[in-house]
């Protein structure tokens, strides 16, 4: 069974955004596309009669965004197939428990109602942070969204994090015929330093540490890709600001987060805590369980 991709829907601009993206998405995949709207408007309106009063209730309200949300859909991708659901509960929780039978989650950047001057939503972070299937946050500029750079950007994180990862960006760069950006960032820490010879042949031991962990990382994938062009290069810095300023030349770009099982509370690190803020193009956190 072909796994759907869903997306979350509240009537939003940040939300409209993610459906143009899902929807383009499940176009170049030939995967479904099920759109998800879920709030607790139960709480607030039992026992209050919606008769004769002139705000709409917020089902009707749901009702009517998702019917508009699968419209868009159908004019611009017709051959999508899509369903639709609505749930009176917590977006978050509506969200995860779809996510356990999804190909990916897509969120806007922020939704109805929350703050405009956040730079990310709560919902969206805390779906990324918690989900057990990739999330992808759809944020940036019109070229970045419109997949108009042709390059995927991957965060090469530790071993422990990365494979998930990998494999997804690989497939992503596949399916868009375009060129994987791989950029694996050391830094060569204070204490070790001596002198300025130690500080020459630290930085080489540092630089060849990532080089060595890309190819080791990368190797089995690009055998199974042998499509994908592959451009990898190390980088001295800290990762999250080498990965935001590269994502302004990027469709997409990609990192790994690692999931302990047992664990409730936000599991995002803080390469993939920078991105969602701070991308100029939508990113995808992919767990990887540990």
């Amino acid at each position: 069974m072909t796994l759907p991709l869903v997306v979350g829907v509240d009537g939003s601009d940040g939300s409209l955004l993610a459906l143009d993206w899902a929807a383009d998405e499940a176009a170049r995949q030939d995967l479904p596309l099920r759109l998800v709207y879920a709030s607790r408007w139960e709480r607030y309106e039992a026992g209050v009669p919606s008769e004769g009063t002139e705000r709409p209730s917020e089902r009707v309200l749901a009702e009517h965004i998702v019917a508009s949300a699968a419209e868009r859909i159908a004019q611009r991708c017709p051959d999508v197939k899509v369903t639709t659901d609505i749930f009176p509960d917590d977006a978050v929780y509506a969200l995860l428990r779809e996510g356990d039978n999804a190909h990916a989650l897509v969120t806007g950047s922020r939704g109805r109602g929350e703050l405009t001057g956040l730079l990310l939503g709560s919902v969206g972070l805390a779906v990324a942070a918690r989900a057990h299937c990739p999330v992808i946050v759809v944020r940036g500029d019109t070229t970045g969204l419109a997949g108009g750079h042709e390059r995927i950007l991957l965060g090469a994180g530790e071993p422990d994090t990365a494979e998930e990862a990998v494999r997804f960006a690989f497939h992503e760069a596949e399916a868009r015929a375009c060129v994987l950006y791989v950029v694996r960032a050391w830094r060569c820490p204070a204490h070790e330093v001596g002198n300025q010879v130690a500080l020459g042949e630290l930085t080489r031991q540092h630089e060849a540490k990532a080089s060595a962990l890309l190819d080791t990382l990368l190797g089995e994938a690009m055998a199974a890709h042998p499509k994908v062009t592959v451009r990898s290069v190390t980088a001295e810095g800290p990762a999250h600001r080498i990965l935001v300023d590269r994502s302004a030349a990027a469709d997409l770009v990609v990192v790994g987060a690692r999931r302990r099982n047992g664990h409730v509370g936000l599991q995002l690190g803080r390469v993939a805590h920078a991105l969602l803020h701070h991308a100029k193009c939508p990113v995808a956190v992919v767990p990887q369980s540990v």
